[in-house]
């Protein structure tokens, strides 16, 4: 069975984005046997935050007053419109993910890896371990 990742990328390289400032998701297709390939990029529109998704109101999330949420200086007020356009990944590839966003994401049962290296390490590094998840093998052997 396939899955897919959301990687928080501005050049298809490196993972060089926080998940707040991501403007747009790059989504990689990972089949059965752990090769991925690209299959779209997500847009995530500002102008249309507060509308509904699936007939759902958005909510954003802002900050709680202790910096918790923010991510570079600023709130991270479209968090979950973004969890929201990505709801159907297995994971999020970001340079940084705050904890808010983290729990969100792990409400809808996505996991998700703060990184610094190349899109295709990280790819890589998370097929292999999903494999091994899948496949109930012990990671790293």
């Amino acid at each position: 069975m396939s899955y897919k990742i959301a990687v928080a990328t501005s050049n298809e390289l490196y993972v060089d984005l926080h998940f707040g400032a991501a403007k747009f998701f790059s989504i990689y297709e990972v089949q059965d046997n752990g090769e991925f390939s690209f299959l779209e990029k997500r847009d995530y529109d500002e102008s249309r935050e507060g509308e509904s998704i699936d007939g759902k109101p958005v909510k954003t999330a802002g900050c709680h007053g202790s910096g918790s949420g923010c991510e570079q200086g600023g709130c991270s007020g479209g968090a979950s419109a973004k969890v929201e356009l990505i709801s159907d990944v297995r994971a999020v590839i970001a340079e940084k993910i705050g904890f808010n966003v983290t729990k969100q994401l792990e409400k809808k049962a996505i996991s998700s890896f703060d990184v610094d290296c190349s899109v295709q390490e990280a790819l890589e590094k998370i097929t292999k371990y999903f494999y091994s998840v899948d496949n109930h093998q012990r990671f790293g052997r």
